[in-house]
């Protein structure tokens, strides 16, 4: 149902950008890049979460609508990963966890683009939108390790309170980048996010937990406008 709501969105959008843009020039792009993810939040006794920095990736299509001088709507589509990494002590033993979610995921950008030299200024915000589409949950116990599969539900019920594997699909929060773009359309970004939903399910067995876990990261990326 989600997602009916989220192709609902795009296809709005792509038909309000086809309109308005009618007698404007729209620029359709490629864009990939290396962003280095971590989960922040609490854990269930409410403490700040310890988990480490893991270099991800995302790559995909990017729209830009001309809006006014020098101001346009960059959106787009790409496949964008995220995670961390967690280390722990379980029972006097090493113990690490090391997340891998894919999402696919709708930016929606202001973008200030003015003329600097031979080339343009890029400076951008805006909210991003994301659906859960696939994942790994590694556990490593001294040098041994093996994979789960991330489930992705908003509730569960679980007596295990180690293995942490659920997570809600639906991913939104803030972007912001600056970057330069060449003449001959070429371009580097370097970006900062910042989730804002609780990404991790609610286990319906531990009602007084205050775990919550939140995407942010950030990196650079390499973009060419067609």
């Amino acid at each position: 149902m989600k997602i009916n709501k989220i192709l609902l969105v795009v296809v709005l959008m792509i038909t309000t950008n086809t309109i308005v843009a009618q007698s404007e020039k729209v620029s359709i792009g490629i864009r990939a890049g290396i962003d280095f993810q971590n989960i922040n939040g609490t854990d269930q006794q409410g403490d700040k979460l310890e988990f480490l920095l893991v270099p991800r990736y995302n790559a995909g299509i990017t729209v830009q609508v001309p809006i006014a001088t020098d101001f346009l709507v960059q959106s787009g589509l790409l496949f964008s990963t995220k995670g961390a990494k967690s280390k722990s002590d379980f029972m006097g033993q090493n113990m690490s966890v090391s997340y891998n979610l894919a999402y696919l995921e709708l930016p929606i950008h202001l973008l200030y683009r003015p003329l600097l030299g031979n080339g343009h200024l890029l400076l951008g915000f805006g909210p991003y939108l994301a659906y859960g589409i696939a994942g790994k949950a590694k556990y490593t116990l001294n040098n041994t390790s093996y994979d789960n599969d991330i489930i992705f539900t908003n509730d569960y019920e679980s007596s295990n309170p180690f293995h942490e594997q659920h997570f809600k699909p639906f991913d939104f929060g803030g972007n912001l980048f600056f970057g330069y773009e060449l003449s001959m359309g070429l371009s580097i970004q370097m970006n900062v996010q910042l989730g804002m939903a609780q990404i991790n399910s609610e286990n319906k067995t531990y009602t007084n937990s205050q775990n919550i876990y939140k995407n942010t990261g950030f990196g650079v990326s390499l973009g060419y406008s067609f």
